[in-house]
């Protein structure tokens, strides 16, 4: 099961080393969170507007989500009344990949969506070290074999310098520059995509839910303070420096263990 928070994520969540999907079957009633804040869900695409992309091919695929989910409208409107932000992809009969045709994206992970719409799955996570080599053809078959009414879901994790939902990363050397090991639990903050996928039965577009959780350091539990503190040294053999790790490793690193020396008996 994938919970709703950075704390019952990380441990479902990869820690570095090869790309792996690491999907789970969800049950309907854990696909999507309860309860969401929807004020926030209004703010957050207020403020960003450019989270909305739609092609043509999203028309058809948004108008069923939303009914499906109880409600007037299409893409945009489904992805307002949830927690979850939503990307729909669909694939031509003459095409081997699918295709981001739309996004309904307020909380963006450093990524762009008016940049990525219309693009190929293989192209949007051309930024991913390893994923061409790794992942590519393991996804484009999940893809292709996903049947409607099975939900699978994911987990991963990012170390940010703020809590923003919406979150576009700095330079490390500049946004990270503040944090030392005496103040990584305030100021590092760890970022959880909950990821979903589902296809839709009508239309058979694929559905891509994205729920964003962050929390302080200092917040999560001691296990999983530990389990990143030791992703850090696979991180900094692999994608680190994509995810900047070098800025941070040795302060969380050394964080962890004088948070492991605070409670030892």
């Amino acid at each position: 099961m994938l919970g709703f928070s950075v704390d019952d994520l990380l441990p479902r969540a990869r820690g570095g080393g090869v790309l792996k999907m690491g999907l789970a079957k969800l049950g309907e009633s854990e696909w999507l969170q309860p309860d969401p804040d929807l004020d926030a869900r209004a703010r957050g695409f207020a403020a960003f507007p450019d989270g909305i992309q739609l092609t043509p091919e999203a028309g058809a695929p948004g108008r069923e989500l939303a009914e499906m989910l109880g409600i007037a409208g299409a893409l945009p409107e489904a992805a307002a009344a949830h927690h979850e932000d939503m990307c729909l992809l669909t694939r031509k009969p003459d095409e081997d990949q699918y295709r981001l045709v739309g996004a309904a994206v307020a909380w963006p992970s450093d990524w762009t969506p008016a940049d990525q719409r219309g693009l190929p799955l293989r192209a949007l996570h051309e930024p991913i070290q390893g994923y061409e080599e790794q992942l590519a053809s393991g996804v484009d078959h999940f893809m292709a074999r996903l049947k409607p009414g099975a939900i699978y879901g994911r987990a991963n994790w990012f170390i940010a310098a703020t809590a923003d939902k919406r979150w576009i990363a700095e330079p490390p050397e500049q946004a990270f520059a503040h944090v030392t090991p005496e103040n990584a639990g305030e100021a590092l903050f760890v970022r959880s995509e909950r990821q979903t996928l589902r296809r839709l039965p009508q239309t058979g577009a694929i559905l891509f839910t994205i729920g964003i959780y962050v929390s302080p350091l200092g917040a999560l539990s001691p296990g999983n303070i530990d389990r990143l503190a030791d992703a850090m040294r696979t991180l900094l053999d692999g994608e680190g420096e994509r995810r900047g790790a070098g800025a941070y490793a040795g302060a969380l690193i050394r964080y962890a263990g004088h948070t492991k020396e605070d409670v030892r008996p």
